[in-house]
């Protein structure tokens, strides 16, 4: 048997799953939840990850009888058999993933580049809508980063501040005991050394804050 049906793809038994880039729910109707596993067009799907290597993005799969006709679909759509697919074309090149589809067995193509998407299925040799536009490169370029030497980001003078007031409360510790120790005659001096003390300790703990912020905020954008 290469077709089973399910009232809701949560029923599907583990088992039965072979499909490791996509899941059920992913295959499932939109509308309702319910799902027609056809074997032979998802192992064709599973065949063209592959084959690509990255990521397909699966806009829409099986659709039970009133969901296609509630999104408009053809009245005989593959859609309804579990044997199509439309995947989003963010992550590919139409050209080479329309040839990669043919080289693994699709047959049926429909094209819409407004919604940036590609219909394929198992069903007859055709295809409709309009071409997709060549593109220069196959995906969008990233957009410009900004560029810190390791010596200029906020990361590393925040570890600077926390390394120099960490030294030099540890410094003045050194001399407040020194003092203590060895130089009675300056014993008045002993309450203001404290009062730097704690003041260096003080500028470590922001320069360590600063240090967290900024890693925290880098990764947030993006730079990790």
């Amino acid at each position: 048997m290469t077709n089973h049906y399910y009232a809701d793809w949560r029923d599907v038994p583990e088992k039965l799953w072979r499909w490791p880039n996509f899941s059920p729910e992913e295959i499932a109707c939109r509308g309702d939840g319910t799902i027609r596993i056809n074997e032979p067009a998802l192992d064709k799907l599973q065949a063209l990850r592959d084959h690509l290597g990255v990521p397909l993005i699966v806009h829409s799969a099986y659709r039970s009888p009133a969901y296609n006709r509630q999104v408009g679909g053809a009245r005989y759509s593959m859609h309804l058999q579990g044997a199509a697919f439309d995947i989003a074309m963010a992550n590919h090149d139409p050209e080479s993933f329309e040839a990669a589809a043919r080289e693994t067995g699709f047959t049926g193509f429909g094209f819409y580049p407004r919604q940036n998407f590609m219909h394929i299925d198992i069903g007859r040799a055709r295809q409709w809508g309009d071409p997709f536009r060549t593109r220069a490169s196959r995906f969008a370029p990233e957009p410009p980063r900004l560029r810190e030497t390791l010596t200029e980001t906020r990361t590393m003078k925040g570890g600077g501040a926390a390394g120099v007031a960490t030294i030099g409360a540890a410094g003045v510790e050194v001399v407040q005991q020194a003092v203590t120790d060895t130089q009675s005659a300056l014993q008045p001096l002993i309450p203001y050394l404290d009062t730097m003390r704690w003041l260096f300790i003080a500028v470590a703990l922001i320069g360590i804050g600063t240090t967290i912020y900024a890693r925290w905020d880098d990764w947030r954008k993006g730079r990790r």
